[in-house]
């Protein structure tokens, strides 16, 4: 086949990439802002900060773990570059410039443009040109930086915007109810477009697949990198899930965690079958309540929230992709790109919402934010499947040992508030005017 029949073949599959692309931004902005107002508004007394400490901590934990464990491994360094980058020669930039330009981006001057557009510092003998982009001026290290430009969606300054957004609804309450229903219902919507392209899904792969396997010029150099990113990737989880979440734990609630993990085993069970942990929500809740005799308080109002928005399985996983594929096309990473990285793929994996295959469909926006070519997720796809199941059990994992967590932080505030029976004909007795105490309620 020649070139141009080899691009005709992949045309499919370029249509699921345009179809993702289009969604994402829209997911992650709803999911992001739906998600922090909610932990506001529905988790009221201590059980909101610390619910929110908790994950946060061991997002970023799984994250950097990750990092660690593929720049170590490198599953996909091999001697020769197995494709050649489509996204052109990349030129590396000084380390200063490049951390000024990412917090930069965290603070866009224009919301619109930095739906399509970077900053990214140029460098021109003539400082006093301002507005210049990229392309017009050649990077030196002996050339004074200007301001310019790259294309691209700036995810950093969208994420902040989101966060700040999101949190400012939470304080608002009634008032900010209208936007809350709004960003729930955009939410809810892009999830339905979102499942009509996953339908796609298995012809775009096939093609996207067929694609990359009539460019490679060494079938088994990257089977054997496809095998080192499995273990990879399969090392990250259980350091995360078996060494990580046990020991804050422990440090915690000095308790034995292999209690809560015979606990939890249908759940665990439950999510490895279906691949989702918010299908596995329902058994995790029955598990906690009934084996572990956690209150119903906190495991029906943190459980909810921590399996759309703390995915730490996935959030790894999409850290480990964008630095194998960056490998397997021979990119270099700098500090800057690596920080850009972790940060989006701690905020993207929100957007997988706990649905099958989330982490694939999410793990476009990570690799799009480093410039990466996404046509490399197809080297990804083939292991996929058993992957989504092991991250699964991953986040079920974290979400439980985080509500165990909350519940012991939080004893003595329960304790204070008495038994939930007692608590509740207390509630059917005060006024509505009353109803607003510090007291943690089931209303949630």
């Amino acid at each position: 086949m020649t070139l141009t029949d080899k691009k005709y073949f992949t045309f499919p599959g370029e249509l699921l990439l345009r179809m993702l692309q289009c969604l994402i931004l829209p997911l992650i902005t709803s999911s992001v802002i739906t998600g922090l107002s909610s932990v506001k508004s529905r988790t009221p007394g201590r059980l909101g900060p610390w619910a929110l400490c908790y994950f946060a901590t061991t997002s970023v934990i799984a994250v950097l773990t990750g990092i660690v464990i593929v720049v170590l491994i490198q599953p996909g360094r091999t001697p020769r570059v197995t494709a050649a980058p489509s996204s052109g020669e990349r030129k590396p930039m000084p380390t200063v410039d490049a951390f000024l330009d990412l917090i930069r981006n965290m603070f866009p001057s224009n919301v619109v443009t930095a739906c399509f557009e970077q900053y990214k510092t140029a460098y021109s003998k003539n400082a006093t040109v301002e507005g210049i982009y990229l392309t017009q001026a050649t990077e030196s290290n002996n050339k004074a930086p200007i301001p310019g430009a790259i294309s691209g969606v700036n995810i950093l300054g969208l994420i902040t915007l989101c966060i700040a957004f999101g949190l400012v609804l939470g304080r608002m309450e009634d008032d900010g109810k209208p936007l809350r229903d709004f960003f729930k219902c955009l939410n809810q919507a892009t999830m339905h477009l979102i499942s009509v392209a996953i339908w796609f899904t298995p012809v775009g792969i096939f093609f996207l697949v067929g694609g990359q396997i009539l460019i490679i010029n060494d079938v088994g150099g990257v089977g054997r990198q496809l095998v080192m990113y499995f273990v990879t990737v399969i090392v990250g989880l259980a350091i995360h899930s078996l060494v990580t979440i046990p020991i804050i734990y422990i440090v915690v609630t000095r308790k034995n965690p292999l209690r809560l993990f015979v606990g939890i085993v249908n759940a665990l069970t439950t999510a490895l079958g279906t691949s989702s942990s918010l299908v596995t929500l329902p058994v995790t809740i029955r598990c906690l309540e009934d084996n572990l005799n956690l209150d119903q308080r906190v495991t029906r109002v943190i459980l909810p929230i921590s399996s759309a928005l703390t995915l730490e399985g996935t959030a790894l996983y999409e850290a480990v992709a964008a630095i194998f594929i960056a490998q397997i096309y021979s990119v270099h990473l700098d500090a800057a790109e690596i920080v850009i990285i972790s940060i989006t793929a701690t905020v993207a994996a929100i957007g997988g919402a706990g649905i099958p295959n989330g982490g694939m469909v999410t793990a476009t926006l990570v690799l799009s934010s480093v410039g990466l070519p996404l046509e490399g997720i197809t080297y990804v796809i083939a292991v996929d499947w058993i992957l989504d199941r092991l991250r699964t059990v991953t986040n079920v994992i974290s979400d439980s040992v985080g509500v165990a967590v909350v519940h012991h932080l939080c004893r003595s505030e329960l304790e204070a508030c008495g038994p939930i029976e007692q608590h509740l004909v207390e509630e059917d007795k005060e006024s509505p005017s009353t109803r607003g105490s510090n007291c943690l309620s089931n209303d949630d």
